[in-house]
């Protein structure tokens, strides 16, 4: 047997790996355009729009993202992940824990501001996906530990407190920000005021969860 008759890997043909490049710069431009259209008009635009400012077709479009759905949490997720990431950083390098907490505070909702998508995100689904809440979630522990240990923060705020106040300051930022453009910073600044220690006078206690009839 002669080497040329030995079967060897065939090298890959430049046509196959143009049609690859291709198509990741098309997934690219897909992801650019969405990730600025979904902040701006929110999850309910139609994907023409997308496809169009990415300079794709529709097929193009649904080849790489059968549902809205799908471009959708993949936009956030990437978008989150970036977000979360940079808060992270920022924190850790903050030597102030209540800096730190009221740090992350401000950055979450000025991004939220900017950014309709994500805060249509936290109001229908707790977070762009499940796990980018969960990581959140985390997070947010983490600091309330660091205040709590610096004794800065009320002893009786859990994180469960504070996630549901970021979800509530992310309702007000979706709610006034067409009428009222930045006042959510007020009602950051009242929230942050309560969290502090020297408010001594216990929370009320969470209502029981109790199911309702049909509820399982």
């Amino acid at each position: 047997m002669t080497l040329a008759d030995q079967s060897t890997p065939a090298p890959e043909q430049p046509a196959r790996r143009g049609r690859r490049a291709d198509a990741e710069r098309n997934r690219a431009a897909i992801m650019e355009a969405a990730g600025v259209v979904f902040a701006e008009q929110g999850a309910a635009v139609d994907v023409r729009e997308i496809a169009r400012r990415s300079g794709v077709g529709m097929g193009t479009l649904y080849r790489h993202f059968p549902t809205k759905d799908d471009l959708l949490l993949t936009v956030l997720e990437d978008q989150f992940g970036s977000w979360l990431a940079d808060a992270h950083q920022q924190a850790t390098a903050t030597e102030d824990p209540w800096q730190a907490l009221t740090g992350f505070f401000e950055q979450m909702l000025t991004t939220q501001a900017g950014n309709r998508a994500v805060v249509e995100s936290y109001t229908t689904r707790g977070g762009p996906t499940p796990s980018c809440a969960q990581r959140c979630y985390t997070f947010i522990d983490e600091l309330r530990i660091r205040c709590m240990d610096a004794d800065l923060l009320r002893p009786d705020v859990t994180t469960d407190d504070l996630v549901l106040l970021s979800g509530s300051l992310s309702q007000a930022v979706l709610t006034t920000g067409d009428s009222h453009p930045g006042q959510w910073r007020r009602l950051l600044r009242i929230s942050l005021d309560g969290l502090t220690s020297r408010n001594t006078e216990p929370l009320p206690e969470p209502t029981p969860h109790t199911d309702t009839p049909g509820n399982h």
